[in-house]
């Protein structure tokens, strides 16, 4: 095979594995992998429902005791009592929290419009049978026994703390010690939590299982935790197998894609425990000794809240395997949103500005692909001139490309680059909680699809524009073919994206569009003024 082959055929593979490998990409993240968890989420549920009529005594953990990193203090592992007795009903500007007989956090039910389930209900952050927050258990078995058998009492029944800061004092009566926890509930939803024992009691305490909401298989959701030298450390559900100890930790996160659940304290380090569940699902229990004084928060991960509450928090905002690209990105993002205040012109104007910096290796990109095509020719002469000879044929052609500024890579250069980006625009647009209601046009939604599939048509309409206006050096028929449904084929697969996203790439398109045209002018004159010169 001729040099020149090599080099054309190169091209056309990277071109093409790349499109092919974003289209199963999107297909199999949408069509398998989001209804297979939707799938398993429910049989879990199912399962967990069926084992808890079986027994509510079976251990919701494994039946080892982890030890602490400094005292050698351990963590008694059974499984508490179901309690569904609601003893206080909390109510902040963002949510409604309701505290058990055990003094956990039941169920909180976030009251602002945006967050509505497919039901048209307030969402509800946690699965009844799953750890709940603020839970307690203590280093000794027999008190942790007679814990999960003693109900708590409340100074207060209903708290409204919509307005001002309120606080719940929770007493547990035990025969060897008195698990007091004071609660400081703020309008803005997060909390402050001081939790002691008497007579020196050593326990846990738990932010609980992640919000059970929204889990995929492309946004992280488990445990984030942020250690003293700001770095991460994320364990994914199913990742765990056994007890793993950390020390020096600020922030516990349990966390999906939208929603989490955090204690954190940047005044004093906090050291924990990660026990799996049943499904090697992490779930964080807080050495707290005999007193332990945090703070928390249970909601939407939402950037102004999180950052308000305190600055690190915004790290609890976690975009899976792009986030280096994707952070950046939604700063970018939110920047402009505080200028403009609409999330659909936000992303208009930060696709124009993407495009802009782009501009001049994705203008290079194109006139390289034009200059191939009118070698193409040329080209073929080469090719039968010195068709037993792929040496003098490469060497040819290398100078035919030197001649006229040709590089037979550079209509590739821009599409590979223009992928990660894209990946990082997907996944600040479905992990960005902040899209969660936003409207644009006749889109309700920004972060759902579009109801009425306006805009994958129009994406997929100036797709097929860009197509048929862009030079085509491919020579191969099967090729050509699968290039010519590519946009039918991702209409089909843009049907089920999020409006944000669909939105991002139709601008993208039109401006491709746009560019091409010019350039197809631009090289069609300058090529017939350059003819007519050579014809003087």
């Amino acid at each position: 095979m001729n040099m020149d082959n090599n080099k054309s055929s190169t091209q056309k593979r990277i071109l093409f594995a790349t499109l092919l490998a974003f289209a199963f990409f999107i297909a199999y993240d949408f069509l398998y992998i989001q209804p297979m968890q939707q799938q398993r989420a429910e049989q879990t549920k199912l399962s967990q429902n069926n084992e808890q009529t079986k027994s509510s005594t079976q251990s919701n953990v494994q039946n080892e005791a982890p030890q602490s990193d400094q005292e050698n203090r351990t963590l008694a592992s059974l499984a508490p009592m179901s309690s569904e007795e609601i003893i206080a009903t909390v109510k902040t500007g963002r949510n409604i929290i309701e505290i058990d007989s055990l003094g956990r956090i039941s169920q909180v039910t976030l009251s602002q419009t945006q967050y509505i389930s497919e039901a048209g209900n307030q969402l509800k952050l946690f699965n009844p049978n799953y750890l709940k927050p603020l839970e307690v258990r203590f280093a000794d078995r027999n008190i942790n026994n007679e814990a999960f058998n003693t109900k708590v009492t409340a100074n207060v029944s209903n708290l409204d703390a919509t307005q001002t800061s309120q606080t719940i004092v929770l007493t547990q009566e035990l025969s060897e010690t008195t698990l007091t926890k004071e609660i400081t509930f703020k309008p803005d939803g997060s909390y402050e939590i001081n939790v002691s024992s008497t007579n020196g009691k050593d326990f846990f305490i738990t932010p609980g299982f992640r919000p059970d909401i929204i889990a995929d298989m492309y946004a992280d959701h488990g445990v984030l935790l942020k250690n003293n030298d700001n770095t991460l450390t994320i364990v994914e559900d199913g990742d765990i197998s056994s007890i793993n100890n950390f020390i020096g930790i600020k922030i516990a996160s349990a966390f999906d894609r939208y929603y989490a659940t955090i204690l954190y304290n940047f005044e004093k380090s906090m050291s924990l425990a990660l026990m799996p569940d049943s499904a090697k699902n992490p779930q964080i229990f807080i050495n707290a000794g005999d007193n332990i004084k945090l703070y928390g928060y249970m909601g939407p991960k939402e950037y102004d809240t999180l950052k308000s509450l305190h600055p690190e928090l915004i790290d609890a905002i976690e975009y899976g395997w792009f986030t280096f690209i994707a952070k950046p990105m939604f700063y970018m993002l939110h920047y402009l949103h505080s200028v403009i205040g609409h999330w659909g012109w936000t992303i208009v104007l930060a696709t124009i500005l993407i495009k802009l910096v782009l501009y001049p290796l994705a203008h290079k990109g194109m006139v390289s692909m034009m200059k191939l095509k009118d070698l193409a020719p040329k080209i073929k002469d080469i090719q039968e001139k010195y068709k037993g000879d792929s040496q003098k044929a490469s060497m040819h052609m290398m100078e035919l490309y030197k001649k006229h500024g040709a590089n037979p890579m550079g209509g590739c250069l821009p599409i590979l680059l223009q992928i990660p980006i894209f990946f990082a625009i997907y996944r600040v647009l479905v992990n960005a909680i902040e899209l969660k209601g936003a409207e644009f046009l006749w889109v309700h939604d920004l972060a759902e699809m579009d109801p009425y599939f306006i805009l994958p048509i129009l994406m997929g309409a100036t797709m097929y524009i860009q197509q048929k206006i862009t030079p085509n050096a491919i020579q191969d028929e099967m090729q050509r073919k699968i290039f010519q449904y590519l946009p039918v084929i991702f209409t089909f697969f843009f049907l089920w994206f999020p409006a944000g996203l669909t939105l991002y790439w139709f601008v993208n398109n039109v401006f491709t569009v746009v560019h091409q045209y010019y350039l197809n002018k631009s090289y069609e004159n300058a090529k017939a003024k350059r003819l007519a010169h050579e014809k003087v």
